[in-house]
């Protein structure tokens, strides 16, 4: 998730903690504990850009991260708050479900979370929410100024609170609900269309849960599409990019072309932009795809330029947006090309 609606989220869970104990440092603590596992982007400082995105949701997001810090934050919010009524086990539950929720949240999004680390370098990833999801985020956002603005005293609080903590998660749940319902509907089309693939993911399209980003595929290449909720039709259209493997030898050996392989989990694809070779990881989807099925990837990293990779992630993710390509992609949640 984005680092407002964790600073928020955890604005609203400090609040039903502690509410009048400690009055509105309750939602400082909170917005604090909450944002902690993201201290990973300081690691950008010295490592290169491919270890950057594997450090990122690493480390800070495992259970043994959270474990380790747990006392440590609870320990020194008990000598800052003395005189107080709050227990230590208060304090140990407060801060564990502050960070176990951050990391929990972040496995709904499409980069893939450490939650094992460093026993293992799995990640996770449910695919469920895009990763700044204006739904998901407004209600905890919402609540944190109402909080901010009433008084301590207010017998509002407990309303504003449980407004931002509930419908959220409620809202979570119908994202469930909805990837259940992509995911049954698009092997089905993939089945009916004769696809072949070993490797198969959906995701959410940007600022939505309607429209969702496929692809399949196998170590051949990977079948890329879209599909909404509200389509109709029973078939899917989709765009092939073959992953051209054998343009990777000059480079086999490299060690940040492994971690970009490990970074991606084998969705990936090769291509030559001129003399200048391509990484694409397609788990960040298109450049606006839904308006231009042949479009760029958002993650492209230059293996032949790597000095000019900063903000990888990022870089593709609003190009070439517009009132027409925006336009365009209201019309594609609503089911029609």
């Amino acid at each position: 998730m984005d680092s407002i609606t964790h600073i928020a989220l955890g604005a609203c869970i400090g609040e039903a903690f502690f509410e009048k104990r400690i009055g509105k440092k309750a939602l400082l603590w909170g917005a604090l504990a909450q944002s902690l596992p993201d201290i990973d982007f300081v690691a950008s400082f010295w490592l290169g850009v491919s270890e950057d995105l594997l450090a990122h949701r690493g480390f800070t997001h495992s259970i043994l991260f959270i474990t380790l810090m747990t006392p440590v934050l609870s320990l020194t919010a008990d000598r800052l708050h003395r005189p107080h009524d709050i227990r230590m086990r208060e304090w140990l539950l407060f801060f564990f479900v502050e960070m176990f929720l951050h990391i929990f949240l972040d496995g709904f999004n499409n980069y893939g979370t450490g939650w094992l680390e460093p026993f293992s370098h799995q990640r996770f990833s449910f695919n469920t929410l895009y990763v700044a999801d204006p739904f998901f985020s407004i209600w905890p956002g919402i609540a944190l100024v109402m909080l901010l603005l009433l008084s301590i005293h207010s017998t509002r609080r407990k309303f504003w609170w449980r407004f931002g903590m509930f419908l959220p998660f409620i809202y979570l749940a119908y994202c469930v609900g909805n990837k259940l319902t992509i995911d049954k509907e698009v092997r089905k089309l993939l089945a009916d269309q004769q696809v072949e693939y070993t490797r198969y993911f959906t995701t959410p399209a940007p600022f939505n849960n309607w429209l969702w980003y496929v692809v399949a595929g196998n170590d051949k290449g990977y079948h890329v599409g879209f599909r909404s909720l509200f389509d109709k039709g029973d078939t899917m259209r989709l765009s092939y990019f073959p992953r051209n493997d054998s343009l990777l030898k000059p480079v086999a050996d490299h060690e940040e072309l492994q971690h970009l392989v490990r970074f991606s989990q084998q969705f990936y694809t090769v291509e030559n932009w001129g003399d200048t070779l391509v990484f694409n990881d397609l788990r960040f989807g298109q450049i606006v795809g839904w308006h231009d099925p042949k479009q760029k990837f958002v993650f492209h990293y230059f293996l032949s330029h790597p000095e000019e990779n900063n903000l990888v992630v990022q870089r593709g993710r609003f190009a070439n947006w517009d009132m027409n390509t925006t336009l365009s992609l209201v019309r594609r949640i609503r089911g029609k090309e």
